[in-house]
């Protein structure tokens, strides 16, 4: 998003399907490999044969991460780590900004992502508790496995003003697996999902026919080109995927459609003009 002219290749090279989302100049980079984290498919002398000039990490800054970046800055000398908290998004784009020369470009998106943080905060902070969407986020088709509270899988519901019911004293702080019954307890209103097969069986069958969400027809599919609006990567795609959530937890409380939110930030933070046909087929599901 802040500077495609410069990345030299891919950790995993995207799908037929999310190149007409992503700017011309990054469609047929190759295809480099995952340094760290679970997954890993690349060696450092693959990535080092792309004789590139830094080599950027954006994520989880634990203590395990910290320990693998230390090891490659060790290796490189060329290694940033940078924390992708959504909450700092702002100043993780300034940083990025500088280090990268593109400073002016990084103000452009660090202000507008100010802009909606402000803009969204505003109506979650003049909404009292009592009145906010109780949200359920399914992961994967069978629609079992969640985020914790707080989690980075998570953070945006939560920033967007949505009541996450996966219950705060769960410890793990990342990703869980839970049972059909337990969801039954918390019994949300609104379901965020990221995969279609489970919001197309959730819809269909009798598992899920008790939830509230299921009853009330809120079961929301997540866009996902080309990357995910919830998380995957759990990056500056968020900010579209912030404003979409607020609309839907509180549809009379913004101006504008969330058709026109999405050509607009595609156009400013991935320099792509979408087309209305691909509107469609990114949006459906989502409302």
């Amino acid at each position: 998003m802040l500077a495609p002219e410069k990345l030299v290749g891919w950790n995993l090279k995207p799908r037929e399907a999310e190149l007409p989302y992503l700017p011309p100049a990054v469609r047929s980079l190759p295809e480099i490999g995952r340094l760290t984290g679970r997954g890993g498919t690349a060696n450092l002398e693959v990535i080092m044969a792309a004789k590139p000039d830094l080599i950027l990490d954006f994520g989880s800054v634990n203590a395990t991460y910290v320990s693998l970046a230390d090891r490659v800055q060790a290796q490189t000398g060329i290694y940033i780590l940078i924390g992708g908290r959504f909450a700092d998004t702002v100043s993780a784009l300034r940083s990025l900004g500088s280090i990268l020369s593109v400073d002016g470009r990084a103000e452009l998106l660090a202000g507008r992502t100010e802009a909606t943080f402000a803009e969204v905060g505003r109506v979650v902070q003049a909404t009292p508790a009592a009145q906010r969407p109780r949200v359920y986020l399914a992961r994967r088709a069978n629609g079992l496995e969640t985020g914790d509270r707080g989690s980075i899988n998570t953070e945006i519901i939560e920033s967007a003003g949505g009541v996450n019911v996966v219950e705060a004293g769960r410890e793990s702080g990342g990703l869980v697996n839970v049972s059909l019954e337990q969801i039954l307890q918390w019994n949300p209103d609104t379901i965020i999902t990221t995969d279609r097969n489970f919001a197309d069986q959730a819809k269909a069958g009798p598992a899920w026919s008790d939830v509230e969400a299921v009853k009330r027809g809120r079961i929301f599919l997540s866009p996902s080109l080309p990357y995910g609006w919830i998380d995957a990567p759990p990056s500056v795609n968020r900010i579209l995927g912030l404003q979409w959530l607020a609309r839907l937890f509180f549809p009379d409380k913004f101006p504008g459609d969330i058709r026109s939110d999405t050509r607009d930030f595609y156009k400013v933070f991935y320099q792509v003009d979408v087309t209305d046909a691909q509107l469609d087929a990114l949006l459906e599901g989502a409302r």
